[in-house]
């Protein structure tokens, strides 16, 4: 494979040839394309992103939730309580281990499954793309965050 060289600093310090700032504008833009789809069902993106590991795994603890997300207990509490709030889970102590805090969800959690199951394909049509595309460009960067977690 051919990999372009950058032939300068000045080349090396254009804006369009940082993957960093890719990344980033591509966040911004995925962000916005979300915001309507996710407020028809009263959540935040951070909150969709805690619903989406509690519907393939529900009764998870706080901590997994955060490995899973890549975010602290102090940025999963207010979230967490915000989903309790809104009646979407509960937070119970693990009786074997009390120090631990599962997040379970509720009834109306698990019916907004239902609801949420059209998005993918509506990112998929914005971004138009086909779902192999998506899987392929979505291992690329998960990838590439491991890499830079490492």
């Amino acid at each position: 494979m051919n990999t372009p060289r950058i032939s300068s600093s000045h080349e090396a310090l254009r804006l369009d040839h940082q993957l960093c700032f890719a990344l980033y504008s591509a966040s911004l833009a995925m962000t916005k394309l979300y915001k309507p789809l996710l407020e028809e069902l009263g959540l935040t993106y951070p909150q969709y992103l805690a619903m989406l590991v509690l519907w393939e795994n529900d009764g998870v603890t706080v901590s997994e939730l955060g490995d899973r997300l890549h975010l602290d207990s102090g940025t999963l509490t207010p979230l967490l309580k915000r989903l309790e709030a809104a009646d979407l889970v509960t937070r119970l102590r693990d009786v074997q281990d009390e120090r631990r805090v599962l997040i379970r969800l509720t009834p109306a959690g698990r019916r907004l499954k239902t609801r949420a199951a059209r998005i993918p394909g509506c990112v998929l049509q914005a971004a138009q793309c086909e779902v192999s595309e998506a899987l392929t460009l979505t291992r690329q960067i998960q990838t590439l965050r491991d890499r830079l977690s490492a």
